[in-house]
């Protein structure tokens, strides 16, 4: 007779689940946040840019790429140190030096350049958002005439696809550094951690400060919505009396 002990579905479902690899956070919910929306944004108001049909929809993504901005200098000046924009300041920094070393390091130039395209992402919003505000409240031609508003039409279009080159840069070594690494090299910005055994380079998560920034987003777009008399999307009547009325 045989005795050995016959192994039932309700047994093999209680063997312990294999252990997950250990992983550490190097990225916060805030910063993750303000990457993905300001991207989003970013997305939208370069889909948005030619027509009348889209234009408050164009220029209520380009006022919240502002307010992004700014939410980013003030984490990166009085948040934690690991989103501080000194980070990057110190690793641009160290481009003369990277030069030097060139022949020997080639590989360290990664950081280095990841770091210069973040630096520029947020610079180029600058003028990009003066331009095309003033476009929007039609600046130049109260101040130089029709030649200049077209003038300040075309250094908004001049940011706008600058910044576009930068993202597509941004991306193309993202891509490039997970071919050579291979490992995602996104993923952190999605899931706030990267394989590996240590402490977490982030203490703190800060999840409720990313709900915030969420809210504040779509608090603004809906506020927006509601000061519009035809919502983000305008037909071309209601466009005529809008310019009208400023005209007035």
């Amino acid at each position: 007779m045989n005795n050995t002990p016959t192994l039932h579905p309700a047994d093999a479902s209680a063997q312990p689940a294999p252990a997950r690899a250990p992983s550490r956070r190097v990225t916060d919910a805030p910063t993750r946040m303000f990457h993905w929306l300001f991207a989003l944004c970013f997305a939208g108001a370069y889909a948005t840019a030619d027509g009348e049909h889209w234009r408050l929809l164009h220029v209520t993504l380009g006022y919240t790429m502002a307010g992004l901005l700014g939410f980013r200098l003030l984490y990166g000046i009085f948040g934690p140190r690991t989103s501080g924009l000194g980070l990057l300041w110190r690793k641009l920094a160290g481009a003369p030096a990277w030069l030097r070393t060139l022949p020997q390091a080639p590989s360290q130039g990664h950081n280095l350049l990841m770091a210069l395209a973040i630096v520029l992402l947020l610079a180029l919003v600058v003028p990009l958002t003066l331009s095309g505000y003033a476009t929007y409240n039609d600046w130049g031609a109260a101040l130089g005439g029709n030649w200049m508003g077209e003038a300040m039409e075309e250094v908004h279009e001049f940011f706008g696809n600058a910044l576009l080159f930068v993202v597509l840069a941004h991306i193309a070594l993202i891509a490039g550094l997970s071919l050579l690494r291979r490992k995602n090299q996104a993923l952190p910005m999605l899931t706030g951690r990267v394989e590996g055994k240590g402490p977490d380079l982030v203490p703190k998560n800060r999840t409720w400060l990313a709900a915030l920034l969420l809210i504040a987003t779509l608090a603004f777009g809906a506020w927006q919505w509601q000061q519009s008399p035809s919502g983000w999307v305008a037909n071309g009547t209601s466009t005529e009396r809008q310019r009208h009325h400023d005209d007035d």
